[in-house]
C-alpha cells in the first residue's frame, strides 16, 4: 500500500505535464482556439486600458503563457528522480500560479468556462491542474517546498 501511495504524486505530475504539454501545440501554433481565448482577453484588458496585455508579444500572451506550462512540465517530470524532488515542488508551484491565473481569467472576465464550446473542458482542467499542484505542494512535496523556499529566501539575503 505504501508503494502505491508513494506513486501518487508521480501521476499527478504526469497528468499535469501532459495537459500541459497538450495545450502547447494550440498555443504555439496560434491555433484558433488559442486566437479565441486571447484574443477575447486582450479585447477585456484593452478595455481596462492595458491593450495588448494578452496580445502575441504582450506580457501574459499564449508564448509567455506556455513557455512558462513547458518549465513547469520539464520541472514535475524531472522531479520524479529522487535526487530532483525541490524540481517537482517547483514545477507544482509554477503550475499553481499558472492555473490560478487561468481560472481567474475563466471566472473573473468575459471569456467564461467555456470558451471554445468543449463543454467546459479546457477550465476543468485547470481545476484538476490547480489541485493536483496544490495536493503535491501540501501533501506529497511539502518539505521539498519549505526546503525550496529556504533556499531562495537565503540566496535572496546573501545578495542584499
Amino acid at each position: 500500500m505504501k508503494k502505491i501511495f508513494g506513486l501518487i504524486p508521480h501521476g499527478m505530475a504526469i497528468f499535469m505535464s501532459v495537459i500541459f504539454l497538450d495545450s502547447l501545440r494550440f498555443k504555439f501554433t496560434d491555433a484558433p482556439e488559442t486566437q479565441e481565448i486571447f484574443g477575447r482577453l486582450d479585447a477585456w484588458a484593452g478595455s481596462l486600458g492595458a491593450p495588448g496585455l494578452f496580445g502575441h508579444t504582450g506580457l501574459f500572451s499564449q508564448y509567455s503563457i506556455g513557455a512558462a506550462e513547458a518549465v513547469a512540465s520539464a520541472c514535475l517530470i524531472a522531479g520524479i528522480l529522487p535526487a530532483l524532488r525541490r524540481l517537482q515542488a517547483a514545477g507544482a508551484a509554477l503550475g499553481v500560479a499558472i492555473m490560478t491565473g487561468a481560472i481567474s481569467f475563466h471566472t473573473l472576465t468575459p471569456l467564461g468556462t467555456d470558451p471554445n464550446q468543449d463543454g467546459g473542458g479546457l477550465f476543468i482542467a485547470a481545476c484538476v491542474n490547480w489541485l493536483f499542484g496544490a495536493a503535491l505542494l501540501l501533501a506529497f512535496r511539502r518539505k521539498e517546498a519549505v526546503g525550496l523556499g529556504i533556499d531562495l529566501l537565503q540566496a535572496f539575503l546573501k545578495r542584499a
